[in-house]
């Protein structure tokens, strides 16, 4: 069994199709969506559109916090509002709808494969770190983690939201936080993906770079956005520094 595993898309059609692509190549057996599928200024149309595909074709697929945002009141800061006045005016009729009403977690494989955006409780909060008042994020605490991952008695947990890729063991439960295929954090700016393979009733994980057109995703925002400026900041240094409002994208 092979599964290929993506999140925080955040609208990046063009970051999007490269992973895609190189997925393809490795043919899993199933591709788990792990959510904030559209937020973001580089085409989020054609974003949601490949995403619906992946759907269609019997993808796994969990909410992420930006969904969140398209519940009415989801929205707060004049930037976040203005973006989703936008991104409304973008995208097809049912589109937004969709995955807003993702489920918060789902599961494969009889249960063995549990996923989520954040945690269990909440799209917001992360699993394998948490966010430190001093401005950076912290290891969570075992036994907090613990708490949260047991009781889930699944082989894999799945999840996303922190933009960094990364895997722990809780007893006999991998944890694995995939990589975000787009707005990076640690001045990589390709996209990413993992890969999880059962071998043996074992799991092995790799981690996946992909390099894409991030001067095409530029120019498209620059021209049908007026948000061009943050996005441009944020793809080409792999950053979140870059947009310029955490509400509008994080």
């Amino acid at each position: 069994m092979r599964l290929a595993i993506l999140g925080d898309v955040h609208g990046n059609a063009f970051a999007l199709a490269a992973v895609l692509a190189d997925i393809q190549r490795h043919a899993p057996d199933l591709t788990v969506n792990l959510g904030d599928q559209a937020e973001g200024s580089a085409d989020p149309a054609r974003a949601l559109a490949l995403q619906a595909e992946l759907a269609a074709g019997g993808a796994l697929e969990v909410r992420g916090n930006n969904e969140e945002k398209l519940w009415p009141g989801g929205r707060r800061s004049p930037l976040s509002l203005a973006y989703g006045a936008w991104l409304a005016a973008q995208t097809p009729p049912g589109a937004l709808t969709r995955i807003a009403g993702l489920p918060l977690e789902a599961r494969a494989l009889d249960g063995a494969v549990y996923a989520c955006h954040g945690t269990p409780h909440s799209a917001w909060e992360s699993l394998l770190w948490v966010w430190d008042p001093a401005g950076f994020y912290r290891a969570r605490e075992p036994r907090d983690l613990r708490a949260l991952v047991e009781p889930l008695g699944a082989e894999v947990v799945l999840c996303g939201h922190t933009h960094r890729a990364g895997a722990t063991r809780v007893g006999d439960t991998l944890v694995v936080n995939a990589g975000a295929v787009s707005d990076q954090v640690d001045g990589d700016p390709r996209a990413r993906w993992t890969r999880l393979d059962q071998v043996g009733g074992a799991w092995q994980i790799s981690f996946h770079a992909v390099a894409y057109d991030i001067e095409a995703a530029v120019a498209w925002s620059c021209a049908h956005t007026p948000f061009g400026e943050g996005e441009a900041k944020l793809l080409r240094t792999g950053t979140m520094d870059g947009r310029g409002d955490g509400e509008a994208a994080g």
